[in-house]
């Protein structure tokens, strides 16, 4: 417990009071038309709604990188994919719209602060947090604000979202660093309820069957109706939690600061099983298939465990620490490592197939749509890998 109230003080000690601006927008008007769409999609952090971290179709046995776009900031942010376009946030306080095809900047809307937090893209709309303490709708199409939501403090977390319960309006759901999970509505910005926890909420919340499940720096696995935002119960997780929590079948899959990895049973409240290697915590969101659950961990690993007992299948060594969320598409698995390099390796049994030296530190997860990787660097940049055309 002495490191989790450490954490909790160095969080505390990061955490600065940002002042708020009018985003301000940049338009290539020029290449506004040139994206077309396409019908597959990556619309958020990890995917989908329940956080699964799997994505349609396959990849390409050799990959190449097609293009890279240099932001200001460090990109954490992880991309998300729809119509054509990549839209991504940045530590220089924007946020950006790509072509999927090309890397040519659409638009970009800058806010107050960095922004870590990875958009949705729902109704037209893209939807995100910043480090000014706001929740951003932005146009799409445009650049241009719909509405900002206030919280009490930053949103590193990435935005989810639900239908309402009589399905005539969409819902989101954010968690900031005021200790809340707020819910308000996707065309709007009006809040809906806001649910108090603990401690800060690092994560993006997860959903399923009308609840939202999430974790935090209280050390609590919090599961919510989302009807009215009223607890449903709270489970003890024994350390504070970083990372987004994924869902199938009723259980909830995360790694917490104690060097633990947990599968949670949701409807009996308690654990199905535990997985421990080594004395590192875990700060990357897995990746849920029928039969396996694969995660980074900051023992330099990317794990894959069997999903029914937790028990060890394989584990593939990188070089630097793997916060980088993996993301499975067919029969591999991509994932983005502080040793500054991209990996893809096979699920089966973890051998490596291709890598790219980046050369600078990847906190950001990837985001794969129709055979091409989208992730982000520390140094700035957004790369798009995928097979060159001949």
């Amino acid at each position: 417990m002495k490191s989790l109230h450490l954490m909790r003080w160095i969080l505390a000690a990061a955490a600065t009071i940002l002042v708020v601006r009018c985003p301000v927008i940049v338009a290539e008007a020029s290449d506004a038309g040139n994206s077309r769409p396409n019908g597959a999609s990556w619309p958020m952090f990890r995917g989908n709604p329940a956080l699964t971290g799997v994505a349609t179709g396959t990849l390409p046995d050799k990959l190449s990188l097609l293009w890279s776009f240099k932001t200001g900031g460090p990109v954490k942010s992880s991309a998300a994919i729809v119509g054509g376009r990549v839209f991504v946030g940045s530590g220089d306080s924007s946020v950006y719209a790509l072509e999927l095809g090309t890397g040519k900047k659409i638009w970009s809307t800058k806010t107050g602060g960095p922004v870590d937090s990875s958009p949705l893209v729902l109704d037209g709309e893209v939807i995100f947090g910043s480090t000014d303490t706001s929740l951003y709708a932005l146009d799409a199409a445009s650049g241009k604000q719909r509405w900002k939501y206030e919280t009490g403090d930053k949103i590193l977390g990435a935005p989810n979202w639900v239908k309402s319960p009589p399905g005539d309006a969409n819902w989101v759901l954010v968690g900031s660093y005021d200790f809340k999970l707020h819910c308000v509505d996707a065309a709007t910005g009006r809040s809906n309820w806001v649910y108090e926890t603990g401690n800060y909420i690092n994560g993006s919340p997860a959903v399923f069957e009308g609840q939202t499940v999430f974790g935090g720096c209280d050390a609590i696995l919090h599961v919510i109706s989302l009807a009215k935002g009223e607890k449903v119960k709270e489970i003890e997780a024994g350390a504070y939690i970083a990372a987004s929590v994924a869902l199938a079948d009723k259980r909830a899959y995360f790694g917490h600061y104690e060097n633990e990895f947990l599968c949670i049973d949701l409807e009996k409240g308690e654990r199905a099983w535990t997985f421990k290697d080594r004395d590192f915590p875990y700060f990357s969101s897995p990746a849920i298939t029928p039969d396996r659950v694969v995660f980074g961990g900051r023992d330099k690993r990317l794990h894959c465990v069997k999903r029914d007992t937790g028990e060890n299948v394989w584990a593939f060594s990188t070089q630097g620490k793997v916060d980088s969320s993996p993301v499975v598409v067919g029969d591999k698995v991509a994932v983005g490592s502080d040793d500054g390099r991209v990996y893809v390796v096979s699920l089966k049994d973890g051998q490596k197939l291709w890598s790219y030296e980046i050369g600078q530190p990847i906190g950001s997860s990837p985001a794969i749509v129709d055979g091409k990787i989208l992730i982000g660097s520390d140094d700035g940049s957004v790369y798009c890998f995928g097979e060159k055309e001949k």
